[in-house]
């Protein structure tokens, strides 16, 4: 396992919770960010043999550096081959994705996200957001998936979405599965305060574990709705040693290592 850090960021822990569910052999489709930075951790260290695509295109990929976006020519470097969107997303729509990422404006307890407005009112949003994108297919579509949100507050998880871009498990239960969506639907959910999975009959959103110096008093209030505790609930276990070492190597101008 490797000697535990004790001199490690908040952030960095999020990335080694992306990097801890990705298994060596395992399909996985990434955009940049911290779903990037995670899942080359993985390839770094535990998972040399993941398969990597992007939606844009490159398959196979193993960057050598960091890429700055999903066009970043870095990504054709050294990929097996570079298609577009048919051949990335196609693997998808297959079934072959192993495990996709996902992020977003707002989530529910049963991890259904909306990237594609904030307001009541469709035609005069508060705030007009990106959309779908490819996230639909990949939570329609891939094995699972992890979902990582880049703040923990009320108006991001919240009682009710605004709208409804990305399924979850829509209403919980077998909703899902009802629907005849072929994904299994979000393994975990990572927060700037702790790593939070779905009960297995219900598909409700727990929390799993709490970041060091978080409180579960702190989560729940910061959450819209009275979120269940685990029954094996503890601190999220630290990073080693070495996952440190590599994501400062891999991101040493903190271009998404950012500090403080």
């Amino acid at each position: 396992m490797g000697k535990k850090a004790t001199d490690y960021t908040l952030q960095e822990l999020n990335l080694v919770e992306i990097a801890r569910e990705v298994n060596d052999g395992d399909i996985v489709i990434i955009g940049t960010g911290m779903p990037l930075l995670g899942v080359m951790l993985a390839q770094k260290t535990h998972a040399p043999n993941v398969f990597a695509i992007t939606e844009a295109g490159p398959i196979g990929v193993n960057p050598a550096y960091l890429p700055f976006s999903v066009a970043d020519p870095v990504f054709t470097m050294g990929a097996t081959m570079v298609g577009g969107l048919t051949e990335s997303l196609g693997l998808v729509h297959a079934g072959r994705v192993d495990l996709g990422f996902l992020g977003g404006a707002q989530i529910d307890k049963f991890g259904n996200l909306n990237t594609s407005f904030i307001g009541v009112d469709y035609n005069h949003p508060v705030s007009r957001l990106p959309g779908s994108g490819g996230a639909n297919d990949i939570a329609s579509c891939c094995k699972k998936t992890i979902i990582s949100m880049a703040a923990h507050r009320k108006d991001k998880f919240v009682g009710k979405l605004d709208f409804n871009t990305t399924p979850g498990y829509l209403t919980g239960g077998d909703a899902r599965k009802k629907i005849g969506y072929p994904g299994e639907g979000p393994l975990k959910v990572i927060s700037p305060l702790g790593v939070f999975r779905f009960d297995e009959v219900t598909k409700e959103m727990y929390i799993d574990s709490y970041f060091p110096g978080v409180t579960i008093e702190q989560i729940k209030e910061n959450t819209g709705w009275d979120i269940k505790v685990g029954k094996d609930c503890k601190e999220t276990e630290a990073p080693t040693e070495e996952q440190v070492k590599v994501l400062r190597a891999l991101d040493p101008a903190g271009v998404f290592l950012k500090k403080g």
